[in-house]
């Protein structure tokens, strides 16, 4: 079976390494970003609201720092708005937990907005224009919605037609569109909220249990899989109703090696990787 290697893509720098990394993520601009504290958190128990530090760096190199204000999620979701702020959110909100589960801070830290997106989020995703996408689990299987950064739901999947989503295995976001890969029947979805002549595209998908996946013209790969099928990198070419594979192999770290634990971010037309300790970001770029 081929082997495609990612290609090392950004690095935390090592004067930063002596922190515990919360999330990190790659926003839709191509800058990498890690949420950083002095200490792992207990992994039980109330944790009171706590400053971090985000380190960012773009695809030229440079280096950004910018301390965020009284965080409150233990186990966050991370991205960066167009204006400069950021988004985190906590995945999971326990009965007594502030159900204002998302925060939004301004470019110099500082909460301004908070609101409710609804239990167990799997993905969060800032695009181009400022919308944040939310992609659930099946904890709370209600799909996947996009909001504003004041808290202003925009798009829902509700009634949207979409077949089999329960669980939302893979989400995409680039530019000011979306794609998915939601099990339980795993099509690919294109969801555009301000197309006039209707906002998603469905196509069939015999690929199953990918984690990710990346688009570009009419080519995809869906990267992940159950099992044995874990590092699997699948392309396929977009027909009129269905995927239909080309070709099958596995993707692996710049070395050869396979991740155990791993970080995927889905932009475009590319997959990021990010191996423990979740330092370094590798990418694969479907249009190269």
């Amino acid at each position: 079976m081929q082997k495609t290697a990612l290609v090392p893509y950004a690095d935390l720098p090592r004067e930063h390494r002596d922190r515990h990394v919360l999330t990190s993520t790659v926003d839709v601009f191509g800058t990498a970003h890690w949420l950083l504290v002095a200490h792992a958190p207990q992994p039980r128990g109330d944790v009171p609201p706590f400053d971090a530090l985000v380190v960012s760096v773009d695809p030229g190199g440079t280096v950004e720092r910018t301390e965020v204000k009284a965080v409150r999620a233990r186990w966050p979701h991370l991205d960066r708005l167009p204006d400069g702020g950021f988004v985190v959110a906590v995945s999971r909100v326990r009965p007594h937990e502030d159900a204002h589960q998302v925060q939004v801070f301004d470019a110099l830290g500082r909460e301004i907005s908070s609101f409710s997106a609804g239990d167990a989020i799997e993905h969060l995703l800032v695009d181009e224009t400022g919308r944040i996408w939310v992609g659930h689990f099946d904890e709370n299987p209600i799909g996947i919605r996009c909001w504003t950064a004041e808290g202003r739901l925009v798009w829902t999947s509700d009634g949207a037609g979409i077949p089999g989503l329960f669980d939302c295995y893979a989400l995409n976001v680039s530019g000011a569109a979306a794609w998915a890969c939601p099990y339980t029947d795993f099509p690919l979805v294109e969801i555009r909220p301000d197309r006039t002549s209707g906002p998603v595209r469905v196509w069939a998908n015999g690929v199953r249990g990918s984690h990710a996946v990346a688009v570009h013209a009419e080519r995809v790969a869906f990267y992940g899989g159950y099992g044995r099928e874990r590092h699997r990198l699948v392309h396929g070419e977009i027909m009129a109703t269905s995927v239909e594979s080309t070709g099958v192999g596995l993707l692996t770290l710049s070395d050869g090696t396979s991740p155990s634990r791993r970080r995927v971010v889905a932009r475009g037309s590319r997959i990021y990787v990010q191996a423990e300790p979740f330092t370094t970001w590798g990418v694969y770029d479907l249009d190269s």
